[in-house]
């Protein structure tokens, strides 16, 4: 009787062990670091990777907090009769090994991509069926961050558009399942584009999962993603963020008031900040964006509160994104083509919390406030003022505690 008591326990454990395979001390705050999928495609190499790694130190963008250099897709060619993913030699000479170490060298983090399906969306070989072995391989060769997209998931078309919740949960819980085995702590990002609602399941299984298509570099697409965050800000927090996709802050498609505009969002979105232009050759004005700290700060907040949209007035928003030490952030948004004379009352915007009718206790008079792209403090004597917003763009404050 007491060995098979104890035998159950000895089960029980096992099961409830088997049951947490997720490296859960990961992504505290939303992963940052760079893709070079937005710029480059299939376009990528050993050397591109390098000099990625070089400017990211010396332009600050380190030092601002980004620190994975992830290469997308088109690094893989094959797999060798023993089925070991085989790179691009001609344009990776020196492996994937050596290239991790020379991005570690650096004080930055080393990320890959592959696929749940057979083939990923560029038609490289996937990771179905192969999921123990490649992440084996991935923690061999220092692997930071593993992207994992849903081409082909079912084996019959490249966007699986009609594949089950299950099916994604099952193919993707696989590879955490994988990585934890493997040994190496390694951030795992969903990509199955919200079409299995993966902010319902993916708490367990990744790290960050991405809730809508991808992004084009065009104000309507920033809009139409954005518009799908809502709602959503209930599954975000501490190693698990919902994703609208990486930046294209400096790529040229949008002006770079629209670009402050998309920083701004992703971080009251308290989304990952993975950039995706050629940072080697990026203007004045998109590094002063990408390295705003203010703004920054506002994504990197320990307490992991996504933002929530206060009001609605179709071409004008208000977002609130609550912070530690009771402070937070309000963020105006004009999306309209006209510019926006706006009534703001910064007393009741410190007291309203996301319930909308419970109002916290606060005292303006305890606060500071400051605009963050202006980088000053503004007059809150009077808590009722008009301020102007021009087209496409944000005004951002933060409340801070006195």
């Amino acid at each position: 009787m007491i060995k098979n008591i104890f035998l159950l326990i000895v089960a029980f454990s096992y099961c409830s062990n088997l049951s947490a395979q997720k490296f859960d001390d990961l992504a505290q705050t939303p992963p940052m670091g760079w893709n070079s999928w937005n710029k480059f495609g299939c376009d990528v190499s050993e050397k591109l990777i390098m000099e990625i790694a070089d400017e990211m130190v010396s332009s600050g963008m380190k030092a601002a907090g980004y620190e994975y250099v992830v290469i997308d897709d088109c690094w893989q060619v094959g797999r060798d009769e023993n089925g070991e993913i085989m790179v691009d030699e001609e344009r990776f000479p020196n492996g994937m090994k050596y290239l991790a170490d020379y991005i570690h060298s650096k004080g930055l983090k080393f990320g890959i991509y592959s696929c749940a399906g057979i083939y990923t969306c560029q038609g490289r070989p996937g990771g179905r069926g192969n999921e123990f072995q490649d992440a084996r391989t991935y923690a061999r060769w220092g692997v930071d961050y593993l992207k994992y997209d849903w081409c082909y998931a079912t084996g019959k078309d490249i966007k699986t558009a009609g594949s089950s919740q299950e099916h994604a949960k099952s193919s993707y819980t696989t590879m955490r399942d994988a990585i934890y085995a493997a040994g190496r702590p390694i951030v795992f990002s969903i990509c199955d584009w919200g079409f299995q609602q993966p902010w319902e399941w993916g708490k367990d299984v990744g790290h960050l999962w991405r809730t809508y298509w991808d992004i084009k570099d065009r104000w309507a697409s920033l809009l139409i993603i954005f518009d799908k965050q809502k709602g959503l800000e209930k599954y975000a927090g501490p190693g698990h963020w919902n994703d609208p996709d990486m930046l294209e802050v400096g790529n040229g498609g949008m002006t770079n008031e629209e670009y402050k505009t998309h920083f701004s969002l992703w971080c009251m979105l308290a989304a990952p900040l993975i950039t995706g232009n050629d940072i080697r050759t990026m203007s004045t004005e998109t590094k002063e964006i990408l390295t705003n700290k203010e703004i920054i700060a506002l994504d990197q907040d320990t307490l992991g509160k996504q933002g929530f949209c206060y009001r609605d007035n179709g071409d004008y928003e208000i977002w609130i994104k609550e912070l530690g030490n009771n402070e937070r952030a309000v963020c105006l948004l004009n999306r309209s083509d006209e510019i926006k004379n706006v009534q703001v009352d910064f007393d009741v915007l410190l007291k309203v919390n996301s319930t909308y009718w419970k109002l916290k206790p606060y005292k303006l008079e305890d606060y500071k406030v400051r605009d963050l792209w202006e980088h000053k403090e503004l007059n809150t004597e009077k808590s009722t003022q008009y301020i102007d917003i021009t087209p496409h763009s944000v005004k951002v404050f933060r409340y801070i505690k006195k």
